[in-house]
Formats: C-alpha cells, sequence, structure tokens
C-alpha cells in the first residue's frame, strides 16, 4: 500500500524549472573536450646513486606515469543528476481552489467639463456645483460595493481612464474624489469616453456582465467618435450603458427659443445610447434624484466571476538535494583516502 502511495505520488509531480534538465550533461561536455593533463613525478635521486645501484633496480620502469583514469567517478555523477533534479524544483500540487464573488463589473464615466461647475444642486441644504453632487452620491455608492469590479474615467474635451476594472474601491472612490473640473478640457466627448471604454474592456477580456454608467451634463462637443456610433460598437460587444443627465434643465423662452447652445444636456442623444445598448437613461436634477438612480442601478443582476485560483503545493526539492550532500561527504571522503593510502 505504501509502495502504491508512493508511485502515485511521483506520478502526480510536477516541474516548476523542467528547462534546468538541459544543465544534465555539461560535465560530461567539459570532460570530452578538456583532457586532464598527464603528470610524472621524477624521483629525487641524485644520478650518481643511480649509476651505482643501477644493476639491483628492476627493468621496468622505475616510476610510471599517473595516468588518469578517462571516466568519471560515479558518485560524482549521482552528485550532478541530485543537484538538477533539485533544480527543476519538484513538486506535487493539491485540487485547485477557485475563489468566486458575486458582484457586478461596471465603469464610470464622469463628465469633468466646464459646465459641471454650475451650482444648480444642494447636498445637505447647501446649493453646491454638479460635481460636487456627483461625487457626494456615486462615493458614497462605490463605499457600498461588496464584490465588484469597477473602473473610472473622466473625460472633457478628451477622455482619459483613470483606474482599469479592479476591486481597489478605495483607490477607485480616491481617484473619484481628486478629479477636478477642466482637468480634462472644458468640452465634452461623450463618443471618445464611450470609445475609451470599449477600447479597455476589450483589452480586459471581459464578457458582456460589465456596464458603462456614463454621468454628463451636457451633449458631445467634443472628441473624434460620434457618440451613436460608439453606442453601436458597445451593443455589439453587449455593453449597456446606463446615461445620466446631471442638472436642472431650465426652458427657454423669447430669444433663447431661437439660439442654440452647445453646452445644453442632449437628452435624445443620452436616450438613443441607452436605448441602443440596452440600458437606460435617467435625469439627475437633484441629488436625491442622483442617490435614486443609483439605488436603481444597485438592484441590477449581479454576474459570478472568477477572480483567481489557487492551488497548494508541496516542495520537494529538499530531497535530491539532501542527498547531493550525502554524495559529495562520500565522495570527498574517497578522494581523502586515495590521498592517504
Amino acid at each position: 500500500m505504501q509502495w502504491q502511495n508512493l508511485f502515485e505520488t511521483l506520478s502526480n509531480l510536477s516541474f516548476i524549472w523542467p528547462w534546468m534538465v538541459a544543465f544534465l550533461p555539461v560535465p560530461w561536455i567539459i570532460h570530452r573536450i578538456i583532457k586532464p593533463v598527464n603528470q610524472q613525478h621524477s624521483p629525487l635521486l641524485a644520478p650518481q646513486i643511480i649509476a651505482r645501484i643501477e644493476e639491483q633496480l628492476p627493468a621496468e620502469n622505475l616510476v610510471e606515469a599517473n595516468q588518469s583514469s578517462s571516466k568519471m567517478p560515479v558518485l560524482a555523477i549521482l552528485l550532478w543528476f541530485m543537484l538538477i533534479i533539485a533544480a527543476t524544483r519538484p513538486v506535487l500540487y493539491l485540487d485547485a481552489t477557485p475563489f468566486q464573488m458575486s458582484g457586478k463589473e461596471m465603469i464610470l464615466a464622469v463628465d469633468l467639463s466646464g459646465s459641471m461647475q454650475k451650482e444648480d444642486m444642494y447636498l445637505g441644504g447647501d446649493e453646491v456645483n454638479r460635481l460636487v453632487a456627483v461625487k457626494s452620491v456615486v462615493s458614497e455608492f462605490i463605499a457600498r460595493r461588496k464584490g465588484d469590479r469597477m473602473g473610472l474615467i473622466v473625460f472633457g474635451t478628451q477622455a482619459f481612464l483613470q483606474s482599469p476594472l479592479t476591486y481597489d474601491l478605495n483607490t477607485v472612490n480616491t481617484l473619484l474624489n481628486e478629479a477636478e473640473i477642466g482637468m480634462a478640457g472644458n468640452n465634452t466627448a461623450i463618443g471618445d469616453a464611450i470609445g475609451l471604454t470599449l477600447k479597455h474592456l476589450s483589452k480586459s477580456k471581459t464578457g458582456n456582465s460589465a456596464i458603462l454608467i456614463l454621468l454628463t451634463d451636457g451633449s458631445n462637443t467634443a472628441g473624434q467618435v460620434n457618440p451613436l456610433d460608439a453606442a453601436e460598437k458597445a451593443k455589439e460587444m453587449e455593453l449597456k450603458i446606463y446615461t445620466v443627465g446631471v442638472g436642472k434643465l431650465k426652458s427657454r423662452t423669447g430669444l433663447d427659443l431661437f439660439m442654440t447652445n452647445k453646452s445644453d444636456m442632449d437628452i435624445d442623444t443620452l436616450t438613443k445610447i441607452s436605448d441602443l445598448t440596452g440600458g437606460q437613461f435617467f435625469q439627475a436634477n437633484d441629488t436625491e434624484q442622483l442617490g435614486e438612480i443609483y439605488q436603481h442601478i444597485n438592484k441590477l443582476e449581479s454576474v459570478e466571476h472568477e477572480i483567481y485560483s489557487y492551488r497548494l503545493r508541496t516542495e520537494y526539492y529538499v530531497w535530491p538535494l539532501s542527498v547531493a550532500l550525502l554524495l559529495s561527504l562520500l565522495l570527498a571522503w574517497s578522494q581523502l583516502r586515495k590521498m592517504g593510502a
């Protein structure tokens, strides 16, 4: 039974550095290329003395050359073999243990254009600008996340990936709170923000479980990507986009009806983006509505995803290394015996 268990253990062994076996023939190659030098020891005898006793000496040579053995010692071969086995790091793996969590994969895209500084939102009874209101609600939303992966994109004239999808939600929250109006430009590149999200998701090989929450208070006034074209691509990648319009809408009267203002919220485009991708458009006129929107998003169906797999292992390099140590002691002892003989 013990032999059977030993055989099963040996058959299940794996090697972390199996390429170390390539060094196995190195001593044999060196031995073949570099030949040992033959050494002869001449006796310390004076020529006069040799001449007197020459008749009494044996016919064979007085001193024979010490011919080195052309064979490598068996102990040295075994010693090198054990060292190579230890260097390959034999290990025995246990069954893989996958760690799974139930959560969402979402990216936040936050508008930092100049219009976000309008103070038409209320927080704790005080009038604050739109970005402060967004930070307050979204920070609380992030703090309540359990098992989610989140990323952060900020956009203005250009879009920037502040944080890739990560479980480190504290860092995402910190980066959001450090964001300032105008740091990405004063215009609004909604299409570029969606395009950057798609680029990141394609690199991270995220499946159709990811969603994008896009918060803006304006219309697309910058960037190279048309928002609706980006939404079509998002539909192909099965990315749901939830668009959130931040800020109060004021009715136009008089000359305002005949004048266009590109900073006004483009509700039609934001609605089409969400409808194309299977998401939803929300209008947040105040902080309370913004909080309700995130409560709704929080009810989205969670998706099981694997974080990583961890395999317990037992290292066995110590055994061949111990054998190599014993063989080295035997080899040294045998050499000392030869010298003493």
